[in-house]
């Protein structure tokens, strides 16, 4: 991995979701914390809603995808990440299986790096497999371009498979 230079800002596009508690209060104070422990906030989108992905759960999911602006290293801001979501109340349980949670916060892109770490893979590996987390980066960076897969995400929207409702809500008001 290069290494980024810490005078430089990096764009860095971040999926929140949930489904357990008041998910949108959580969402609410999620940004607030991301806003003052990892960078500028300069775009979100809607909320969306949708199903549980990859297991069966009573809740529907709430998504957003916020995009920040920020100095922090790779690792250094998925530290932050992680200490938002343990303090917002996620307990991570060592399994290979998907299950409810209060907050998720999970990094899809660090500016157009592709990093490759045994903690961190960036771009998310499933970003492109999954319409909850398509559709809010179609609506705030419609032709931002994978660096992997080399399209963009209108692109990427159009040709997957997963055809699940996936429903924009509401805008979050600060």
């Amino acid at each position: 991995m290069r290494k980024i230079e810490s005078k430089n800002l990096v764009d860095a596009y971040i999926l929140l979701g949930a489904n357990l508690g008041d998910k949108i209060a959580t969402f609410a104070l999620a940004r607030q914390l991301i806003a003052k422990w990892c960078g500028e906030i300069i775009s979100e989108s809607l909320l969306y809603e949708s199903d549980a992905w990859g297991f069966k759960a009573p809740e529907h999911f709430l998504n957003q995808v916020i995009l920040i602006r920020t100095l922090q290293q790779p690792l250094d801001l998925l530290s932050s990440i992680l200490s938002i979501e343990t303090f917002l109340g996620r307990k991570r349980e060592q399994t290979d299986t998907y299950a409810s949670r209060t907050i998720d916060i999970d990094l899809l892109y660090y500016g157009h790096e592709v990093i490759e770490l045994e903690k961190l893979i960036v771009p998310h590996p499933r970003l492109h497999l999954r319409r909850f987390t398509l559709l809010p980066l179609c609506e705030i960076a419609p032709a931002f371009t994978h660096p992997v897969l080399h399209k963009t995400h209108e692109e990427l929207l159009n040709e997957a498979d997963d055809k699940s409702d996936v429903r924009a809500i509401e805008k979050l008001s600060d």
